[in-house]
């Protein structure tokens, strides 16, 4: 008798890639909510933060969203370029 263990299986790389282009997309699209959710906050659409503290609030929550938008799919591109499916 073989006791060893079998080899996981190769992955298939159109399956990898429509997971990594899911992944891309999705960091993308929730960067876009939260631009739209850091200028409903600049517009003081909130009753929980008003006045100057919305602007600071909603101008960090553009700022965050906007890196999330545009930095973060690009550092995972450069990320899925290093490491290929194996």
């Amino acid at each position: 008798m073989n006791d060893s263990p079998l080899p996981p299986p190769s992955p298939d790389p159109e399956k990898v890639a429509r997971q990594r282009h899911f992944a891309i997309g999705l960091f993308r699209l929730s960067g876009a909510f939260i631009v739209m959710f850091g200028f409903l906050a600049i517009m003081q659409r909130f009753s929980w933060v008003q006045g100057g503290k919305a602007k600071a609030f909603g101008t960090i929550m553009v700022l965050t969203g906007l890196f999330q938008f545009v930095v973060v799919p690009r550092l995972l591109l450069a990320l899925f370029r290093k490491r290929p499916p194996q």
